[in-house]
C-alpha cells in the first residue's frame, strides 16, 4: 500500500490545500493530510479547531483521513507507515524551502521521499496568510477556503468558541 502524508499549519485549510490534497488522493492509496504544530509560528487557530476544519474539509475523500501532530513530521510518517510526504510549490521560493525541508526528512528517515506538486494556476495566489487576513477584516471566505470548513468556523461564532 502506497501511503502518504500531507503535512501543513492549515491556519485554515484552503481550496489550494483542497487541490493538492484531491491530487495527492488520486495517486496514492491513503494519505494522512497532518496538522502539524510548528513552534515557531502563532496560528490565528487553535490546533483543536485546525483539525476540525480539515477533517471537515476532507470528509468526502474516503481515502484521505485528517490528523494532528505535534512532533516531527519523519516520526509522524514513521508511525503511520509512510514513505512519501507530498508538499505543494506556488513558486521558486517554496521549491527551495521544500527541498531543504525533503534533504532534513530523508536524513530523519531514509525510506521517505518527498513528492513536490505544483499550484494550479488559479491557486498561485492563494495562501493561509492572505485567508487569515480575510477572516480579520471579515471578507468573504468562498473564493478561499472549502464550505466545510466555513461552515466550522461558524458554528464556532455561534457557540462562542471565536
Amino acid at each position: 500500500m502506497n501511503v502518504a502524508v500531507f503535512p501543513g499549519s492549515f491556519d485554515p485549510v484552503t481550496l489550494g490545500h483542497m487541490d493538492l490534497i484531491g491530487r495527492a488522493a488520486a495517486i496514492f492509496d491513503h494519505v494522512y493530510v497532518c496538522a502539524m504544530v510548528n513552534s515557531g509560528k502563532r496560528p490565528m487557530f487553535t490546533k483543536e479547531q485546525r483539525h476540525e476544519m480539515l477533517s471537515a474539509a476532507v470528509a468526502g475523500l474516503p481515502n484521505v483521513t485528517a490528523e494532528l501532530w505535534t512532533g516531527l513530521l519523519a516520526d509522524y510518517a514513521r508511525k503511520r507507515g509512510a514513505r512519501y510526504l507530498i508538499k505543494g510549490v506556488r513558486n521558486g521560493t517554496d521549491f527551495d524551502t521544500e527541498l531543504g525541508m525533503a534533504q532534513i526528512n530523508r536524513a530523519l528517515e531514509p525510506t521517505l521521499d518527498t513528492v513536490l506538486l505544483p499550484a494550479r494556476t488559479e491557486f498561485l495566489h492563494v495562501s493561509s496568510t492572505m485567508v487569515r487576513e480575510m477572516v480579520t477584516y471579515k471578507r468573504p471566505l468562498e473564493p478561499y477556503v472549502p464550505a466545510a470548513a466555513i461552515e466550522t468556523m461558524k458554528g464556532w461564532k455561534d457557540n462562542g468558541k471565536t
